[in-house]
């Protein structure tokens, strides 16, 4: 899970766009972030190790010149901590390319054979990609000075994708060719395009590509539509906008994203990712009713993600609806953390229960998946700790059961909580008196009933079925072995 944006500029700084941009994508990687600008002359480049807000100080930003650029906010999870593994990365040839990648390759030990003499920097799926894309651009490049390097590009871009197995979606910059984002086959991560006119100039448009469209808002953007699986879209240096369906596709997205990734303002693949969360709220809300043993006298959400579906589930059962878990907001999302002890004890820091709402009620804690259990165990026991007489949980995913091996972090299976349990295996682990899951039929109803374009979906973590057709259970043995952030093969991120 990254979050990558693109800014093009007719006049004027693109890196103070980048970085507000940045900040609405800060959710999707904690880890390092990035940036490249291009003043047509010269890249430009920032990147370590932190947070947007402490890496670029004004001195960084006052050095980022150009009117086009491109960001990149990460967790490490192929490739390792260090602040070389931070993106962009670069290829001075041909041409000189800059490139921001989210999602996971899956064939990655095969693509860097492939390249022969190329030598790679970092442990990175990312830098592969790019070296694959440079090598396909190379082999398109002529000696006439007149050839068409937009042509060559695309061509360039076909190739690579015909190549390149599991979920991409890249923005980058190419010199004398302009901004340049494409997207894999199948459309696991997501991509949106956004326009506005030049405030200098009405009648040229500016552009921006970005991981989510929640991005466009603070920058006046409006979204234009999701960048087609299988496209690749330019932006040229004059800013006119050409794209290719550079291979057939079929859209998959993983609807993990919809649960979990991405925020509630944003729409992805025409679908609202508030709207989806609160119909799996009413959905899951319909099952609940059957549970006829439970008393339940309050709704509870775990902040945040969760609250869409607390709100549809408090409304359906016509129960009160209470904010009872107050949440520290500078403690990162706990199932990402690098290990087991780290994640416990940012638990006990970043959520705290009001006895005023818990003492004596029989409470439905709902929350958006549960993933290892570290976070909603030791939730159970503030909530009795705060005088609730019973703990119900409701999750309105399914429970996670297999490795997410297109850019989420989850490198075992015996590190999820449902693994080779039964629902009230789960219950009694997490020491609630009762759970309910969302089920697979509900969830996947749910997204086609938004968008009805969308045939499949990838949701591998849920049901095991990987839409790449690529994973096999040897796949799955070596991701386990190799674990979080551990060579190429089989990491994600």
């Amino acid at each position: 899970m990254c979050g990558i944006i693109g800014v093009f500029r007719q006049d004027g700084a693109a890196a103070p766009e980048l970085y507000e941009g940045l900040l609405m994508l800060q959710h999707r990687g904690q880890d390092s972030a990035g940036m490249v600008t291009f003043d047509g002359l010269r890249f430009r480049e920032r990147k370590d190790n932190g947070l947007v807000a402490s890496i670029f100080d004004k001195r960084a930003m006052d050095a980022l010149e150009g009117s086009i650029g491109i960001g990149h906010v990460r967790y490490p999870t192929a490739g390792g901590l260090s602040a070389t593994e931070a993106q962009p990365f670069f290829v001075n040839s041909p041409l000189g390319i800059y490139l921001i990648h989210n999602g996971n390759l899956t064939n990655t030990n095969e693509l860097e054979l492939s390249l022969g003499g190329r030598m790679m920097k970092t442990s990175s799926d990312s830098e592969v990609l790019l070296n694959v894309l440079a090598e396909d651009i190379s082999g398109e490049m002529t000696d006439d000075p007149e050839a068409d390097l937009d042509k060559i590009i695309f061509d360039a871009c076909t190739k690579t994708m015909k190549k390149v197995k599991g979920a991409y979606s890249c923005i980058a910059m190419v010199n004398q060719v302009g901004l340049f984002a494409f997207r894999d086959p199948n459309g696991i991560r997501p991509l949106v395009l956004g326009s506005r006119k030049s405030a200098e100039d009405p009648e040229k448009d500016e552009w921006c590509v970005a991981s989510e469209d929640s991005a466009f808002g603070p920058l006046g953007f409006s979204r234009v539509r999701d960048v087609n699986a299988g496209e690749a879209i330019l932006i040229t240096p004059e800013g006119k906008m050409i794209s290719r369906q550079c291979v057939n596709g079929q859209i998959s997205p993983c609807i993990f994203e919809y649960i979990y990734l991405a925020r509630p303002d944003s729409t992805l693949n025409g679908i609202s990712v508030y709207e989806f969360q609160l119909e799996l709220g009413r959905r899951l809300a319909r099952r609940i009713k059957d549970r006829e043993e439970w008393e339940i006298d309050v709704v509870v959400p775990v902040p945040d993600g969760s609250r869409p579906s607390a709100i549809e589930i408090a409304q359906e059962l016509e129960l009160p609806y209470r904010e009872g878990l107050v949440k520290n907001r500078y403690v990162g999302r706990t199932f990402i953390m690098p290990d087991q002890r780290t994640r416990e004890l940012s638990v006990r820091r970043k959520l705290n229960a009001m006895r005023s709402v818990f003492n004596g009620k029989k409470v439905l804690l709902v929350d958006d998946s549960i993933v290892r259990g570290t976070t909603m165990s030791q939730i159970v026991q503030m909530c009795r700790s705060a005088g609730a007489t019973k703990v119900y949980l409701a999750s309105a995913a399914p429970p996670v059961k297999h490795p997410n091996v297109y850019g989420v972090d989850m490198p075992s299976r015996d590190e999820f909580v449902a693994h080779n349990r039964d629902e009230e295996g789960v219950c009694e682990l997490l020491g609630a008196d009762g759970l309910i899951y969302q089920s697979v039929a509900d969830m996947l109803q749910a997204g086609r009933s938004m968008n009805s374009q969308i045939e499949r979906f990838d949701a591998s973590c849920f049901d095991g079925d990987y839409v790449c057709g690529d994973i096999d259970e040897k796949y799955l043995e070596n991701l386990a072995k190799g674990g979080r952030g551990k060579g190429r093969k089989g990491a994600a991120r």
